[in-house]
């Protein structure tokens, strides 16, 4: 298929001429689904949607951020589709619309490139994501903060882009490591990447918020009697020795 609107030059007697036809360069479309193949192992694809979940319940009230996972980054500076792309397993722009997307495309999306790139290692793509995906986002997409982690061994590092390198960003005693771009820590939680405040509050999933209010009212009604118990103690005290806790 040609698209002609590439070709304003070309008239239409010229368009229907199927030699010329021929001899024109094959532009994709630009709505393209992305072209990621499918996850590994369910280690991958719980630990891509958690992230996900997280940061969206926990912004919820943002409208200025995009967050996916597995879905396909077109960055061609030609605006081409059928070359130079990449799938992060995890990754978030800020001052972005949010919306659904079926793929991120740099020129679509005013030139943004992701803020953070988290990728989910393997036995089949470590060497890829600490090599060559490292450099390109180093050198190429430029972002600000890059992770791993392997769901299996659990190895997780992470750097953050200084003066055009990237450093590693030094973890806390509790092995989280910060982000400046989200102003949150990430970090390892039952052997899944989890997401920590600043003040180190570790980031619910909604269906723990409830259970963390259950949780609160359980231990607050279990206060209220233990309190009405110590009272009635007292009371009979008093009442033993012949004092009216009424009139005191």
């Amino acid at each position: 298929m040609v698209y002609l609107d590439a070709h304003p030059h070309l008239n239409v007697d010229a368009a229907v001429n199927g030699a010329i036809l021929d001899e024109l360069p094959q532009l994709p479309p630009t709505n393209l689904d992305s072209d990621e193949p499918p996850l590994e192992t369910d280690f991958h694809r719980r630990q891509i949607d958690l992230l996900i979940r997280l940061l969206e319940f926990w912004w919820q009230e943002r409208i200025d951020f995009y967050i996916s996972g597995n879905l396909t980054v077109y960055y061609n500076e030609q605006q081409l589709k059928s070359r130079d792309f990449r799938g992060p397993d995890v990754f978030i722009v800020l001052g972005a619309e949010k919306r659904n997307r079926r793929s991120w495309a740099i020129w679509e999306e005013g030139g943004k490139y992701p803020n953070v790139v988290i990728e989910l290692l393997s036995s089949a793509t470590a060497a890829v994501d600490k090599n060559e995906k490292k450099q390109l986002y180093q050198d190429v997409w430029r972002v600000p903060n890059y992770y791993w982690f392997h769901p299996q061994t659990m190895e997780f590092a992470g750097f953050t882009l200084n003066n055009g390198r990237y450093e590693p960003i030094p973890p806390t005693e509790q092995g989280w490591l910060w982000s400046e771009q989200l102003g949150l820590f990430l970090g390892v939680y039952n052997e899944q990447l989890r997401w920590w405040t600043e003040q180190g509050e570790l980031i619910p999933l909604p269906e723990e918020q409830v259970q963390q209010a259950k949780e609160q009212e359980r231990r607050a009604k279990e206060e209220a009697q233990q309190e009405r118990q110590r009272a009635e103690r007292l009371e009979r005290l008093l009442r033993a020795q012949g004092i009216d806790p009424d009139q005191l």
